[in-house]
């Protein structure tokens, strides 16, 4: 029996007598544990000893069991007094006493361990015994390490850090990922990441799965989501850079899953930068080719609809153009230009042109005129058939839910208005793109202006 001595050691270190078979279930149990254990009587002889501390120092049960102590075996003979005294002061204790000292193994090595010793008390109460549960000090250390690293992670990482369990709900969150997500650090656990992202959501769940069933993915994923707790209300959209591990119990023999640690950080910053720059990269080109293009253009008027075809790649679905009609008020425009309503298309003239576009009182158009300026308008979140009324009240495609109208005008004049218009799928116009807008106007007005298409209307 590895762990203690047949005979004795019951009676020695408590008042009952075992159970058949007690003993080698506390054999068992002893031997099972991580810990290194061993047990004295009160004269100092050891009683018991498992296979842990068969491990740490060689010294098999048959050969520890027995013993009077340490001394002449585990430790140093000048070591062996102080040693021995420190472990057997903890039946005059109250409570765990803790000491660290140098233990030899069975082929002479030295192991520094840490001790944690308490006192075994019989039936009358008085001090029986003692129980020693040992370790390397660099296993402790390498322990107290993983628990710090753990500990500093959750409190002052600079990333967010979210323990999803095997349910893909968060079990742990660190305080930066809470702040990211707009709840308190406990108010989010247990909850569905639904409850969380709104936009996002069934990339993330997807990526957590696969790293639940087959291990995390070799590089960080960069994930565009919506967070649904927002001091404004609406839908929040981050650039996530998310990194995944999975989590395996270390004290099954074959890996059971516990959960993914999820690390992201927010670099939504740094990607909106990256896409502006890419997005006026990609506008400038745009705006370089039309010029070749209308260059080569015989007539004017087809040069300036070349321009507006190069212009809605990435930018809009439709464009329409608009002319003044002489100088009285209100503004009276006419439509010589537009896109097909029902599909893309090419920039065509219009074929019944010269008769005025019939535009409600605060429409964008005559509004863009007024101001010498652009002018942004959007149905907004409307449901599909408001929106197509909402278009076709402003003569506009019945598609179409975001307008933006810039002003037309060469050599101090103005000559008219061209709409840009995006459908559903597409965001609201920005000041940005007004800004790139009036550039291609500035090109199409021009165009008309040397067409002598202003004399003509």
């Amino acid at each position: 029996m590895s762990a203690s001595r047949r005979s004795g050691t019951t009676d020695e270190l408590g008042p009952e007598e075992p159970e058949p078979g007690g003993a080698e279930l506390l054999a068992a149990l002893l031997d099972g544990m991580d810990a290194a254990l061993c047990a004295f009587d009160a004269d100092g002889v050891v009683t018991h000893w498992n296979r842990e501390a068969e491990r740490i120092l060689g010294w098999s049960a048959a050969e520890a069991v027995g013993r009077q102590g340490f001394a002449g075996w585990a430790v140093r003979t000048a070591d062996a007094e102080e040693v021995e005294a420190r472990l057997l002061s903890a039946m005059e204790a109250h409570g765990r006493q803790v000491h660290e000292f140098a233990l030899l193994t069975k082929d002479g090595g030295r192991v520094l361990v840490r001790t944690q010793s308490a006192a075994v008390r019989g039936g009358d109460g008085k001090p029986a015994g003692v129980y020693c549960a040992f370790s390397e000090v660099h296993a402790q250390i390498d322990l107290e390490r993983s628990i710090a690293l753990s500990e500093a992670l959750f409190e002052n990482a600079s990333w967010g850090v979210v323990l999803v369990d095997a349910d893909l709900r968060p079990a742990v969150a660190n305080e930066h990922a809470a702040r990211a997500l707009g709840m308190g650090r406990t108010a989010l656990l247990g909850r569905p990441l639904g409850e969380l992202l709104g936009q996002g959501v069934e990339e993330l769940e997807s990526a957590l799965s696969h790293v639940l069933a087959e291990g995390a993915p070799p590089a960080p994923a960069e994930m565009w989501v919506s967070v649904r707790a927002t001091e404004s209300g609406e839908p929040e959209r981050r650039c996530w850079r998310s990194g995944f591990l999975r989590l395996a119990s270390p004290l099954a023999e074959e890996p059971v899953p516990l959960g993914v640690g999820w690390l992201f950080t927010d670099v939504t910053e740094a990607k909106q930068t990256e896409q502006d720059a890419a997005q006026l990269r990609f506008r400038s080109q745009q705006l370089h080719r039309a010029a070749r293009a209308a260059g080569e253009c015989e007539d004017p008027t087809e040069a300036a609809t070349v321009q507006l075809d190069f212009a809605l790649a990435g930018f809009a679905d439709h464009a329409l153009i608009d002319l003044v009609a002489g100088d009285g008020e209100p503004v009276r425009l006419i439509r010589v230009a537009a896109t097909p309503a029902g599909a893309p298309g090419p920039c065509l003239p219009v074929a019944k042109a010269g008769l005025p576009v019939r535009y409600l009182e605060g429409h964008p158009a005559p509004q863009c005129v007024d101001r010498v300026g652009s002018v942004r308008a959007s149905a907004g979140t409307a449901p599909p058939e408001r929106a197509r009324e909402w278009a076709a009240a402003r003569q506009w495609p019945e598609d179409s839910v975001h307008a933006l109208c810039t002003v037309l005008r060469s050599r101090g004049r103005t000559l008219g208005v061209v709409t840009f218009l995006r459908g559903a799928s597409r965001t609201q116009f920005e000041r940005a793109d007004a800004t790139y807008a009036e550039s291609v106007s500035a090109r199409v007005a021009a165009s008309l202006d040397l067409a002598g298409v202003l004399d003509a209307g």
